[in-house]
This record gives C-alpha cells, structure tokens and sequence, in this order.
C-alpha cells in the first residue's frame, strides 16, 4: 500500500517527505484554497518538494468534460512528472476521463460513496479512484467496506485501476483499509505521526536509553 499525503502545505509536504515513504500528495480546491497562495506558484513548489517521480494529484475546478480537459492539460504542462488530474464522478467527468485516456493524461476520479461508482469510473479509463471513507462513516456507512468492496470487484473484472482511499480521522481506519487490499491511502500529516507511535514503543525507548546511559554515560558509539 503507497501513503500520500492530502494537503497543500508545504510546511507538511516537506516533512513528511523528508521523514516517511511519501509516494506522493493530493490536492483539492478546498485544501489549496486553505493556503491563500498564488495556485501556480503553490502547486510549483509542491512538485519541487517530492520531484518529478512521486505523484502529484490536482482537480480541475471546471465544469464542463472539455473545459476539465483543457485544464488537466495545462496543470500537467505546467508541472510536468507523475500527474493525475482528480475529477469528481458525474457525467461530464466520466466524458473527460474518457478523453483524458485517450490523450494519456491520467485521472483520479474523486468523490467517490459506491462500488458502482467506482466501477463505472474504472470503465471510463480512470487510473485511481478515491472513495471518501470518513464521511461515509459519518452518516452510519461503511466505509472501509466500500472500500473492500471496490478492491473485489476491481480484482474479479481484472481491472486496471487502483483504490485511493480518503477521508481519515483515525489509524483504525487506515489499518482497516491496508487490510482490505487498498492500493493506496491519502492522509493528512498528523496521522502519520499516529501510525507510528504507540506508548510501548515510548516506553521500549526510554529503557533503551535509560540502561546505556547507566553503563556508558553520555557517550555514544561514535564516541568510542
């Protein structure tokens, strides 16, 4: 399973990027707009941070297939290595995606609630999909269920399209998810510090810590 993180800080981006295996970042107009930042020179230093090999996942704000197509193909001009334009599932994003495949510009199509609309997304030539589990748990879904559900029937089809799965509030959510076959996870940056620590861990630590220094003092190996 690839962690990418969901959000358009570069503050974030950057340290998460420096100390877990980021394959990449999510955007949305929502997140962007959070930064009171000029888009071009935002999105600039978001593909500066993590290069050109890690993905970088962008939506278009339009609302028309052709409109949605001129735009992926200027974001993907102007910032070039691994992209996804993110859409949101509809019709006139079903026609752009299909556009968008046959222009090789690949498309995460987003807001995704259904296995039926994940399906129907992959058919169209979506490369990612990103099913909103927090807000589904929200109004007493399911889901990390809808997740599992999509994985299924991607895999029973043989479909050449991956779950990204969004919308986290917990590692519990998470976890379930990687359980489930989940390709791939966006999360905001203070879960990654969630998924890591636990108090045994703090506690294993500190004994570590608290035996050498009982024997050796203050010195470390490159101290000796």
């Amino acid at each position: 399973m690839k962690y990418l993180i969901d959000t358009g800080n570069l503050a974030e981006i950057k340290h998460c990027n420096e100390f877990y295996p980021l394959a990449g970042v999510t955007t949305n107009p929502t997140l962007v707009a959070k930064e009171k930042s000029d888009f071009w020179t935002l999105i600039k230093e978001i593909r500066n941070i993590i290069g050109p090999d890690k993905m970088l996942h962008v939506q278009t704000v339009q609302t028309t297939a052709e409109k949605m197509v001129e735009e992926a193909k200027l974001i993907k001009e102007t910032v070039g290595g691994e992209f996804y334009v993110k859409i949101p599932i509809g019709e006139e994003g079903l026609k752009a995606t299909m556009m968008l495949k046959e222009l090789g510009i690949g498309v995460t199509m987003t807001a995704i609630f259904t296995p039926a609309q994940a399906l129907i997304a992959a058919k169209a030539g979506a490369s990612f999909v990103a099913p909103y589990v927090n807000r589904l748990d929200n109004i007493i879904g399911d889901g990390v269920r809808v997740v599992e559900d999509i994985v299924q029937e991607f895999e029973l089809y043989g479909l050449d399209c991956q779950v990204l799965a969004a919308s986290f509030k917990n590692c519990e959510q998470i976890h379930k998810c990687a359980l489930a076959g989940c390709h791939t996870v966006t999360i905001a940056s203070d879960l990654f510090k969630s998924v890591i620590a636990h108090p045994m861990t703090d506690a294993a630590v500190a004994g570590f810590e608290k035996d050498w220094k009982a024997m050796y003092g203050d010195k470390k190996i490159l101290d000796f």
